[in-house]
């Protein structure tokens, strides 16, 4: 099996990566570039943490080859550095992995594996960047805009690069070759990304198994999502506010760049990444050229046309966001007030109040009964989760003991570093390969978590079902490129694989061979990567008692409290708005079933006239109907509105039931108002919006 289980991860972390990405990106609407740029840097730093313990046991195996062919025995055992790191006796022979990776092999993948990934993260991803930002009407002026934004970027790098070139040519003392400049390189790279790890760390290392914990408890997850209701709305509406402001925009340029302007090409691309309503309402302007004057008329200019691009594919996208959200969030919340209802059920049958999507897979519609369901929701889950809080615990009291004893070889206190070298006395591969990939999954998940329920106001946010803009999955791809090699050698570290950690002169692994000998940067070899870490335990600290939490509430960031005022008042607030999505959900499927069983018993013939019948009388329901008319005739002609189309218009609406406390998700409704606790309601203006904050 030489090389068979190399192969194997690599075609199974490639299908991991995709699975993920499918999660929070969407294949059909993105650009293809964008999709292959963010799943390369995914892939590749998932496998160097999948890969990693293969070399680790292919080192070990290695490292007591060439034990046993140079050193000879003394006394029963091996002299030399080795024997301390490993008594290798007659009685424990070497023999190879079964997951043994041939010489030279481990080398080359490093290399090609870290290389283009430092590739990605500090060159491509960023002009990838500006570019998917851009609002430039063709590449030459996308490439163009993305260079002029990455140009301080780029250039910062190469001041400092050039400034220490020229330290070194002036400095007589100083002869650096190549080899030398490329491990300067690398360990600077390093150095930027052990600094973030240590704070996204110290964060995960706290809350992933707290989170857990509080899965457990139904109440604290109902009130949690009561709170995230009430801000996702303020969130809604502000999305909806800000989309048509833009349309309305869009809907000005639309008049008054005709049909043959020069700019009219532009105007056209901003139309078409509108959304499909507006589309509709405003169509193209095809008024003859020779009917208005130039000179009364000011046209936009291209530089403000790009600029109202851009306005136009992130409002489009924050929109479509915040929709998708709120039904997601709506269903969690409906699911969670069902669990707490049968909870105290006597039958043991889980009732949901609205009727689930049957899965397509009929063995799981078989074996998952409502009785089944039952005792995994209300019995056997809420135990699963604490029995996995406290395994998690443990874990990451292992993980910060190891972070602040793991320089100490003698005697060794990093537990990370004692279970491999206990396992390499006996040379039990499948043990080591375990425990290494365990640990660093361990690590990988703190980090990874981190990055992906970090939120960088509205610019980076990785939210999943597929509603990820590219700016965020770009973004995404760097944090994971440039944090994966420094969390990989603090690993090496913590298991005094490392020979820079371990100080002794034995074979490094393949991956720590690429990166050069450290010791060209001796403070920060021997200073910051061994000290720096320990500050992992402050930052636990802080995660524990919530004080990043505390200060964004202070700074009027919202953030869920249980001894705070305002998240009582927006835990009220989203109860309300959840319990009138409910009802309204219900009178839907009431009217569905209405009209299923009126169609089943006078047939569709019936059903059309009936239909025909149903014309607003209501005198109040006529006036709201024609002010609405009325709103939406600025997105269209009004040279081409007829009184016979405004009345067919008012004959297919719907009729409004204004006893009923509903919200609307049509972007134009503007004068809808948000309930608040104690009879206020919230205006969705923008003026209003955010007066309660």
């Amino acid at each position: 099996m030489s090389g068979a289980a190399l192969g194997l991860e690599i075609v199974f972390v490639f299908f991991l990566a995709l699975l993920i990405l499918h999660r929070y990106g969407d294949f059909k609407k993105q650009h293809r570039l964008v999709i292959v740029a963010t799943l390369l840097a995914w892939y590749l730093c998932f496998l160097i943490v999948f890969i990693l313990p293969l070399d680790v046991s292919t080192t070990i195996y290695n490292r007591c080859k060439q034990a046993t062919n140079s050193s000879p025995l003394e006394n029963g055992s091996l002299t030399g550095s080795y024997s301390a790191a490993s008594p290798l006796t007659g009685k424990h022979p070497c023999f190879k992995p079964w997951s043994y990776i041939p010489d030279g092999i481990m080398p080359i993948f490093w290399r090609v594996v870290y290389w283009t990934s430092q590739f990605l993260t500090w060159i491509l991803l960023p002009f990838m960047q500006s570019y998917a930002r851009s609002g430039g009407f063709s590449i030459t002026g996308k490439i163009k805009t993305a260079l002029i934004e990455n140009a301080i970027y780029y250039g910062t790098y190469l001041l400092i690069f050039g400034a220490f070139l020229i330290y070194v040519a002036v400095n007589p003392n100083l002869h650096l070759e190549w080899n030398q400049l490329q491990t300067i390189g690398i360990a600077a790279a390093n150095t930027w990304g052990l600094f973030l790890l240590v704070l996204l760390l110290g964060y995960g290392l706290v809350e992933i198994p707290r989170s857990h914990w509080n899965g457990a408890k139904r109440g604290y997850l109902l009130m949690k999502t009561y709170f995230k209701a009430a801000k996702l709305m303020t969130e809604k509406a502000d999305a909806e506010e800000n989309l048509e402001d833009i349309m309305e925009e869009v809907r000005k340029v639309n008049e008054s760049i005709k049909y043959n302007h020069p700019l009219r090409k532009c105007v056209d691309t901003i139309l078409k990444k509108c959304p499909t309503e507006y589309q509709e309402k405003m169509g193209r302007n095809m008024d003859d050229y020779e009917d208005f004057d130039e000179k009364h008329n000011t046209y936009p200019s291209e530089k403000s046309l790009v600029k109202l691009h851009k306005q136009v594919i992130y409002s489009v996208q924050r929109h479509r966001r915040t929709q998708v959200q709120w039904r997601i969030l709506l269903e969690q919340a409906f699911y969670l007030e069902d669990v707490a209802k049968n909870e105290t059920s006597a039958t043991h049958q889980f009732v949901h109040t609205f009727q689930p999507q049957e899965p397509e897979n009929r063995f799981i519609q078989y074996f998952y009964s409502p009785t089944v369901e039952w005792y995994w929701e209300c019995l056997l889950r809420p135990w699963f989760y604490r029995i996995l809080a406290v395994v998690l615990a443990i874990f990451s009291v292992i993980v910060v003991w190891s972070e602040c004893t793991f320089f100490s070889t003698k005697p060794v206190l990093s537990l990370f570093a004692v279970f491999i070298q206990l396992a390499e006395r006996t040379y039990n591969y499948i043990y080591i390969e375990i425990a290494c990939f365990l640990s660093i999954f361990f690590l990988s998940i703190c980090v990874y978590s981190t990055v992906f329920r970090i939120r960088v106001f509205n610019y980076y946010y990785l939210a999943s079902h597929h509603q990820t803009d590219a700016y965020s999955l770009l973004f995404s791809g760097m944090l994971f490129c440039r944090l994966t090699p420094p969390l990989c050698l603090n690993f090496l570290g913590l298991t005094h694989m490392d020979s820079t950690i371990s100080h002794q002169d034995t074979q490094p692994t393949a991956y720590t061979s690429i990166m050069g000998s450290m010791k060209v940067l001796s403070f920060i070899a021997d200073g910051f990567y061994i000290y720096y870490p320990m500050l992992v335990v402050i930052l636990c600290i802080a995660t524990y008692f919530s004080l990043g939490t505390r200060c964004l509430n202070l700074l009027g960031f919202q953030q869920f409290m249980g001894d705070n005022d305002m998240t009582s008042d927006l835990v009220d607030e989203g109860k309300e708005l959840i319990r009138r999505e409910k009802r309204k959900r219900q009178r839907q499927e009431e009217g569905e079933n209405r009209r299923r069983e009126w169609k089943e018993r006078y047939g569709n013939s019936r059903e059309d006239s009936t239909r025909n019948r149903n014309v607003h009388t209501d005198p109040k329901e006529s006036n709201y109907s024609e002010t609405s008319t009325n709103r939406l005739s600025k997105y269209t002609r009004s040279n081409n509105r007829t009184e016979r189309d405004r009345i067919e218009l008012l004959q297919d609406a719907e009729p409004l039931d204004f006893n009923a406390e509903t919200f609307t998700d049509d972007p134009l409704e503007s004068d809808s108002g948000r309930y608040q606790p104690g009879g206020r309601y919230l205006s969705m203006s923008r003026s209003k919006i955010f007066d309660d904050v």
